[in-house]
């Protein structure tokens, strides 16, 4: 498919706006929208934090994203350039499919919230007092009481940013494998975490929950003291990024793993 209809969401960054007003005077910008006319494809303007929000936005119109770093890190952005040759680099980028985690978690008055994350789901302790948490692989327990800071579920794509930060591996696109990874563990002190099949179900139950308080993350949504959270891939939901050759996301994961 050639792309002739671009689409261009920008965050508020000077950089991005810059940006934003140096493509429309090259291109027609069209708007995001089921209807024939539509966008082919959606150029988004920022780092990767915007086009985290950008995703979670419009993936359900189910066309492709192409960031464009106005941001810091912008490891899911391509580089920007004023050269007046965006769409060409777009269709010569490279597609990759990332999909997101899905969280459901159970919250101490009952109710129940749920949310995605194409980074990572983490959990953390809200007060002084280390969290308590029972861990469950697709319904067999497999650590009954991790006292941490807090624990993690990684995509491929989130395995690089605070994952690795935290100490867990990075993972390769296409290699259908999940991080869990403890935040400052205690107890069992040694335990790094684990590699998981995509497909596995992660269980976290939550110990003395009015005691030692939890919040759950997905992403940038937030749900406060949680009981009980369930983590799996949701392949049904996965979206599509466009990448230059040179600087393809996969390529990007494998240089990560030896910069120093």
């Amino acid at each position: 498919m050639t792309f002739t209809k671009i689409a261009c969401v920008a965050d508020d960054s000077p950089k991005a706006q810059a940006a934003l007003k140096e493509i429309r005077k090259h291109y027609d910008i069209v708007p995001i929208t089921k209807r024939r006319m539509g966008a082919q494809v959606i150029v988004v303007l920022g780092g990767d934090g915007f086009m985290l929000q950008t995703l979670h936005t419009y993936m359900k119109m189910k066309l492709p994203f192409y960031g464009i770093n106005c941001g810091t890190v912008g490891f899911l952005m391509n580089h920007y350039a004023q050269d007046g040759e965006l769409l060409g680099r777009i269709n010569h980028a490279r597609a990759a499919t990332l999909y997101p985690l899905h969280m459901y978690a159970r919250c101490t008055t009952g109710k129940i919230k749920q949310a995605l994350a194409f980074n990572e789901v983490s959990l953390f302790r809200q007060g002084r007092q280390a969290s308590k948490i029972r861990v469950a692989i697709d319904h067999v327990v497999r650590l009954k009481e991790l006292i941490c800071d807090g624990v993690l579920v990684a995509t491929p794509a989130g395995s690089t940013a605070y994952n690795f930060s935290a100490g867990g591996p990075i993972i390769p696109l296409g290699a259908n494998l999940i991080a869990l990874t403890p935040l400052v563990p205690f107890r069992p002190r040694r335990w790094r975490g684990a590699l998981l099949s995509h497909s596995s179900s992660i269980n976290f139950t939550i110990q003395e929950p009015k005691k030692r308080p939890v919040n759950a993350v997905a992403d940038f949504t937030e749900i406060h003291d949680v009981t009980e959270v369930v983590i799996a891939e949701q392949r049904k939901s996965g979206v599509t990024l466009l990448f230059d050759p040179e600087h393809n996301l996969e390529e990007r994961i494998i240089k990560e793993q030896f910069t120093y």
